[in-house]
């Protein structure tokens, strides 16, 4: 059973990118002979022409964080894996693949800024500064969400600290031999990823490691607030870029130990799990909106399209390479929420610790079938995943301050917007409602804020290539509809069962009243178009 659903997915991908891919391009006329904003506005900060690898290897790791592993799982663990193996293989090809690869291309037509831009300019100014307001906050709350998380893998594991802290200091460096002494890329790359690798091995058989960065919380979160600041004000080639690029190889090898466990280890695996369990969770909750909201970036995630048109965007360099970074990275995705799934199928119960427990030990049996200690295997895993989660933490923190630069009409500067963000990020950390902080209270709201974002972003895409490139825009609408349609009822609900918590009830409201509002805005905007 997993070998035949791990193969499906990979022809079901392969087949949508050649064909589905190929379409998108020709809808967007995607030019290489076009100068890109990397190329005309290079300033060596933000906008930096990349090698398609590792621009590749930045808006993987970016997009990818745990939410590829945790949504799967947890979905698959309240209806069965088939509704969510389902949802992946239809949402990566024909929702995320089509909202992250339009993201980029909007935002390379419109001097690579935000979906905001692309707002301003066809729906109207109103409509973008809600859009930005809305999503500058949701990055704030990512940052301190992730901020926690980050802290508690280096606090519960010190090699997992060990690795992360070194390949920080080899991100630099890998940046400075590749841009300023023009160090081939392959011999850079062999280079460092055995040493990458090998510092995971050396970090948990090592005293001196496990002594040495075996620190506390307030320790380990000091350490990572300077290192997000860092990481958004530096120049994208010397930190952020290099540093998701060699993340990426850890994902990477993660893929290939969960295909050779799903290809050639479902004889030895059992499938526990259900296929299908009812249209009603155990909870009581819903097949539908729930499964949409929960299984997130595996699927489509709104989070994607402010990566896309926020670091990504500004360093393509070439307008094809929209299609492998922008679509082929939603599908590799995709992937990823299989193997997940595949993980959970062989257990068949949620493991004490959540998804990613569940994640780390599923391939630590795979890692076994290849000759790995299965301890090994799952401390991998779980350095994977922290990598992951220190990505999207970076990457938010410098798409926070995009944001607000935007918002400001670039009156703000790099210090002082990156500041505002992780001032709030620390807000929500450490202020409480009684012992909850603030962050753990409103974060119930994030899946379905996150899925209005992306409708969000698929109803600007839409009005933009129905006013400006004059195409038929159904391929985004239909899945702009169903998204909105399922966000709104998401929230709702959240609406209705959290009359106790007044904070989520009225943070749910406000969601929805802009979604209406910036609705109302794009129909105007579609409007004019046809009269």
């Amino acid at each position: 059973m997993l070998l035949t659903l791990f193969a499906v997915a990979c022809i079901v991908f392969g087949v949508a990118y050649k064909f589905y891919g190929d379409f998108q391009s020709k809808v967007y006329g995607l030019d290489d002979s076009r100068k890109t904003p990397a190329q005309t506005m290079n300033d060596g900060m933000d906008y930096v022409p990349a090698h398609p690898a590792v621009l590749l290897g930045h808006h993987f790791a970016s997009i990818a964080g745990a939410g590829p592993v945790v949504g799967p799982i947890a979905a698959a663990a309240m209806f069965g894996w088939l509704p969510a193996y389902i949802w992946i293989l239809i949402g990566c090809v024909f929702f995320g693949g089509v909202h992250d690869m339009g993201a980029i291309v909007a935002s390379l037509r419109h001097k690579g800024l935000s979906i905001g831009e692309v707002i301003n300019q066809w729906i109207g100014p109103k409509a973008k500064r809600l859009f930005l307001i809305f999503t500058w906050l949701a990055l704030t709350l990512v940052i301190a969400v992730f901020l926690e998380l980050a802290t508690q893998t280096f606090v519960a594991d010190p090699a997992v600290a060990f690795s992360a802290c070194l390949y920080m200091v080899m991100a630099m460096i890998f940046g400075v031999v590749i841009y300023k002494h023009n160090v081939s890329l392959k011999v850079a790359t062999v280079v460092m990823l055995p040493i990458l690798f090998g510092s995971l091995v050396f970090g948990s058989d090592s005293a001196w490691v496990q002594n040495v960065f075996k620190l506390d919380a307030g320790t380990w979160r000091i350490f990572l607030v300077i290192y997000i600041f860092a990481a958004s004000v530096m120049p994208v080639w010397l930190l952020l870029q290099p540093r998701d690029y060699l993340a990426s190889y850890l994902l990477y090898a993660s893929l290939i130990i969960g295909g050779v466990g799903m290809l050639f280890g479902g004889s030895n695996f059992e499938v526990k799990l259900p296929a299908f369990t009812g249209i009603v969770s155990k909870s009581g909750e819903y097949i539908w909106p729930l499964l949409f909201v929960t299984v997130a970036c595996g699927a489509i995630s709104g989070f994607h399209s402010l990566v896309g048109s926020g670091t990504t965007s500004k360093q393509i360099g070439r307008e094809s390479d929209a299609v492998p970074v922008g679509y082929g990275a939603m599908l590799i995705e995709g992937v990823v929420g299989v193997i997940a799934l595949g993980t959970l199928m062989m257990t068949g119960v949620m493991d004490k610790g959540g998804p990613t427990v569940v994640y780390a030990n599923g391939l630590g049996h795979f890692a076994d079938m290849m000759g790995i200690p299965h301890k090994l295997g799952v401390s991998f895993a779980l350095l994977a995943l922290n990598s992951f989660i220190l990505t999207s933490l970076d990457t938010a923190t410098r798409l926070a301050r995009y944001q607000l630069q935007e918002f400001t009409d670039m009156k703000l500067g790099k210090y002082a917007a990156t500041g505002i963000g992780v001032a709030i990020a620390l807000a929500l950390v450490f202020v409480k409602a009684g012992n909850t902080p603030v962050w753990a209270l409103i974060w119930p709201v994030f899946g379905a804020s996150n899925q209005l974002v992306a409708a969000m972003a698929l109803l600007a895409l839409g009005v933009w290539v129905k006013r400006d490139l004059k195409k038929d825009n159904k391929f985004i609408m239909y899945p702009m509809y169903f998204m909105l349609i399922t966000t709104v009822v998401a929230l709702v609900q959240l609406i209705v069962t959290s009359l106790n918590k007044p904070i989520i009830a009225v943070i749910s409201a406000m969601l929805l009243v802009l979604a209406i509002m910036l609705c109302k805005e794009a129909m105007a905007a579609l409007k004019k178009l046809e009269d």
